[in-house]
C-alpha cells in the first residue's frame, strides 16, 4: 500500500527537479521514490565502505615499493 508524505522544498529547487524529470521522461514522484527505496535500503554505501574496509585489515598503508617491485608481474 502506498501512502502520501508531504515535503517541502525551495520553488525554484522543485521546479528545475520537475523540468530534469521531465526531460528524462518520467516524473519528480517517480524519482523520489526510486530515491527513497536507496537511501532505505540495508546496504548503504557507509555499510559497503566499512564491510570491504574490515576485508582490507591486513593491508599495511604507506609501504613504499621500487619502480622494479611496481612493475613486476
Amino acid at each position: 500500500m502506498k501512502k502520501n508524505i508531504t515535503l517541502s522544498a525551495d520553488e525554484i529547487i522543485i521546479k528545475k527537479a520537475r523540468q530534469r524529470a521531465r526531460k528524462q521522461n518520467t516524473t519528480l514522484n517517480a524519482e523520489f521514490r526510486r530515491w527513497l527505496e536507496r537511501y532505505s535500503s540495508e546496504n548503504s554505501s557507509a555499510d559497503n565502505y566499512s564491510l570491504i574496509m574490515e576485508h582490507l585489515d591486513y593491508v599495511k598503508a604507506g609501504q613504499h615499493f621500487t619502480r622494479e617491485e611496481l612493475n613486476e608481474r
